[in-house]
């Protein structure tokens, strides 16, 4: 298996005075999907941000390494630099074109070749000239979200509910380039509601269940995403704390 490329250890995070995730252990490695499942407002999102080093999430206690480098205080730039990557669940919305932005991130990451072979198999080539998101319908956010992130060649790709919201169709696209990722030695680290993606996924490695901001469980993500759907989150709780 080697290295894990992420270690999150006994990780707890406040946002605006509310603590939300509290000693939270999760290992993400190369070449791999880490699934993380868990109820609405379970702090999901929270754990992804907090990995991205956004400013509104502060650490309380424990670390965030990546490649055993301790990046727990470092910013959001220099986080990116490293080659971690956000796909957010809901983008803003950016008056800029997509084409420009795309072209700026190949210039950046050295991937010119790509972009435009990436945004045909999308499926997303005719909204290079619209303002990013801009009356976007879901399954378009979604794979041009992905799409931005993809173009950065990420050594670490943090993928939040890449799934939510979109058609069988789009999900297939969606997989098949999140497969792609882990073919070229990327750690993913995917949250996911309901796990529909799950099916159309390789790679799979741990999967863990977040309930209340705590990891309530964890397995390979066969098994943890058979027991989501067996019991459903409040129900797991009780049969985790029975001893399953």
């Amino acid at each position: 298996m080697g290295k894990p490329i992420l270690v999150v250890k006994d990780l707890s995070v406040e946002v605006d005075g509310h603590t939300i995730l509290d000693g939270i252990n999760i290992e993400v490695y190369p070449g791999e999907i880490t699934v993380l499942m868990g109820p609405n407002g379970s702090g999901k999102s929270t754990l992804l941000y907090t990995i991205m080093g956004l400013r509104r999430y502060r650490v309380l206690k424990g670390s965030i390494l990546f490649n055993g480098v301790d990046i727990t205080n470092e910013p959001p730039w220099t986080r990116a630099l490293r080659g971690i990557a956000l796909a957010f669940q809901n983008p803003p919305r950016i008056p800029v074109r997509l084409e420009y932005i795309a072209k700026k991130i190949a210039e950046k990451h050295g991937v010119k070749g790509v972009v435009s072979e990436y945004a045909s198999s999308l499926k997303i080539d005719r909204l290079m000239n619209r303002n990013l998101f801009h009356g976007f319908s879901g399954g378009e956010i979604k794979r041009t979200e992905l799409y931005l992130l993809v173009i950065k060649k990420p050594r670490l790709a943090l993928l939040d509910e890449p799934d939510s919201g979109v058609d069988i169709d789009s999900i297939r696209e969606i997989a098949h380039h999140i497969n792609m990722l882990t073919d070229n030695g990327a750690g993913v680290l995917l949250v996911t509601h309901q796990g529909y993606i799950l099916k159309y996924l390789d790679d799979l490695g741990r999967g863990y269940v977040m309930y209340n901001g705590r990891i309530i469980y964890s397995d390979t993500v066969f098994n943890v995403s058979k027991k989501v759907l067996l019991y459903g989150y409040s129900k797991l709780v009780k049969e985790v704390t029975r001893g399953l």
